[in-house]
């Protein structure tokens, strides 16, 4: 029985740890190193994102509407009269 008790007894030494050894400093570095954790994850994500051309960041939807368009054409899903229709629509 005395061997059971004697890790009780060193475990619980009346001292309160409530905040566990994280002190003044812990307070301010602990949110700030979450803030830039999720902000380094973030960019992490945008990047690999952009290297496999998801996401291209150059946002302009008229030069990927015309690159759709020319190769629809290319391809011969739609005459010439619809593309100079469609062309001129896109540059309304």
């Amino acid at each position: 029985m005395l061997a059971l008790s004697a890790p009780i007894a060193l475990a619980d030494s009346g001292e309160n740890y409530s905040m566990h050894g994280m002190g003044a400093g812990g307070w301010i570095f602990g949110p700030l190193m979450m803030i830039l954790m999720i902000a380094l994850i973030v960019g992490v994500v945008i990047l690999v994102l952009r290297w496999m051309g998801i996401a291209d960041g150059s946002g302009n939807r008229r030069d990927r509407a015309v690159d759709i368009l020319n190769e629809r054409f290319a391809r011969g899903e739609i005459d010439p009269e619809e593309f100079e229709n469609r062309k001129r629509a896109l540059d309304k």
